[in-house]
């Protein structure tokens, strides 16, 4: 079996009070075939509470990667039905009566 690696870089940025973040997925079968898939999740802090830049990390990069868990998703339910049926067997159709 081959293996495979697929890579998550996750870019935080923080606005006074906002923070926003984006997880981009990059897939690479071959040298030739690279693809990526971005998820963006955002956070923002409520003035009661105390300004820990962590939390504010952690929420918005939790929810760029269930974005990105969506959107990979999405791409392969897409996948399946462009895909789905019987393997084409030079034209024969095995539901039809003859």
């Amino acid at each position: 079996m081959e293996d495979k690696n697929w890579t998550v870089r996750i870019h935080i940025t923080e606005d006074g009070d906002d923070t926003r973040a984006e997880a981009v997925l990059t897939t690479q079968d071959t040298p030739q075939d690279t693809s990526a898939v971005t998820g963006r999740g955002v956070a923002h802090r409520n003035p009661i509470d105390r300004p820990i830049p962590e939390v504010g990390d952690e929420l918005a990069a939790s929810r760029a990667l269930e974005d990105l868990a969506i959107r990979l998703h999405d791409i392969a339910s897409d996948d399946i039905v462009e895909m789905a049926g019987p393997v084409d067997q030079g034209g024969s159709r095995a539901w039809e009566t003859p």
